[in-house]
């Protein structure tokens, strides 16, 4: 059991590997990757806790109520996988603005095509992890924001100062990209000329940038996580059809061929690299989406052993229960059983020896 549970951690670490070196690259989404990875929902509750633990804090300190709630909502949330999680995401984070933002630089037509086929095949998860089949009205829905989404990513690049007020909203806009699937938070901030900035920070170890910048991603993930947890709880159909609607509209920002200005082009000569990198990332969402679903099967198996394990012989606690009462009243039956036989079988003797005393026969 604790070699399976060391398990799991690692794979929240890769996890989080991934969602934090999608956030690196303009255009893909964290929560597109969170989805794939099968921990987008466990996330977003987690998060949801976290706010609703910073706000009780808030409420309740000032007015002298301690920090029991807040304590209580701490303890329900899953920290053995939201520390794994985060602390891979910070890594990729660090080690993506090294190595993965130059390489997208300096190749981005070669760059987009792989995270073309990547969000293409992630647009399978929300379709069908949404309950209930689509109706036409679901696709309009999906069209719809897929459009908006395709204007919003089409826009040019623009640049913004660099005030501490600024980089604070950009954030808090920027995060709530990262935890809706299809829109991506670098994306984001290359529209409005803080993506550089940004990345410079976090290699020169600016942390007057950066502590503006996590102090919005902090208010931003506390608002709109709660927002989104209850949609998924309550609206999850509704909610996965707009998700997909935005990850097929984000498509645009991932078009290989595009000029500064974020116009569109035709290819220029033989599309036969990007169409094949296309492809590559296709066949990494479908990789990625086997193993989720092997390591999802094999949980579910030693649940079940496990289980098997606790009834004894394999029985349910309660079923076992059940048995031994049933046998116990049988046991109990059987026994009233025997001694109303013995009593009948007494009695039929003792009236049998009277009658022989008793007289002669009748002749």
């Amino acid at each position: 059991m604790p070699k399976q549970h060391c398990r799991s951690r690692l794979l929240d670490v890769l996890r989080g590997c991934l969602i934090g070196s999608a956030e690196v690259v303009p255009g893909v989404s964290g929560g597109t990757v969170a989805l794939v990875t099968g921990v987008y929902e466990q996330l977003i509750g987690a998060i949801g806790q976290l706010a609703g633990a910073a706000r009780c804090l808030v409420v309740d300190l000032p007015r002298g109520r301690g920090t029991a709630r807040a304590g209580r909502a701490l303890r329900d949330i899953d920290w053995g996988l939201l520390v794994p999680v985060l602390a891979g995401m910070a890594a990729a984070l660090v080690l993506g603005a090294r190595l993965i933002a130059p390489f997208v630089e300096s190749h981005p037509q070669s760059a987009r095509a792989l995270f073309f086929g990547l969000v293409l095949a992630s647009l399978w998860v929300p379709y069908t992890q949404s309950g209930r089949a689509w109706r036409v009205r679901d696709f309009g829905l999906a069209a719809a924001v897929g459009a908006g989404a395709f204007v919003l990513t089409g826009l040019p690049p623009a640049q913004a100062p660099t005030h501490p007020a600024v980089v604070f909203a950009a954030g808090a806009v920027a995060i709530c990209a990262l935890v809706l699937p299809g829109l991506s938070g670098s994306f984001i901030l290359l529209t409005i000329g803080l993506y550089e900035p940004t990345i410079a920070a976090v290699n020169e170890r600016d942390f007057g940038h950066l502590a503006a910048f996590g102090a919005g991603c902090v208010v931003g993930l506390g608002l709109f996580a709660k927002a989104l947890k209850w949609l998924l709880q309550h609206r999850r159909h509704v909610t996965l059809v707009v998700m997909t609607g935005l990850m097929a509209g984000s498509l645009r920002a991932l078009w290989p061929w595009q000029d500064a200005d974020r116009r569109l082009l035709t290819p220029d000569g033989s599309p036969t690299a990007e169409v094949l990198l296309a492809l590559a990332g296709c066949a990494l969402v479908v990789g990625v989406l086997l193993i989720e679903a092997r390591v999802r099967a094999r949980g579910g198996r030693a649940s079940v052993a496990a289980g098997g394990a606790a009834a004894g012989m394999g029985q349910p606690v309660a079923a076992r229960s059940a048995t031994t009462a049933a046998v116990t009243e049988a046991a109990v039956v059987r026994q009233t059983a025997g001694v109303t036989e013995a009593a009948d079988a007494r009695k039929t003797a003792g009236v049998s020896a009277a009658a022989g005393k008793g007289g002669d026969p009748v002749h």
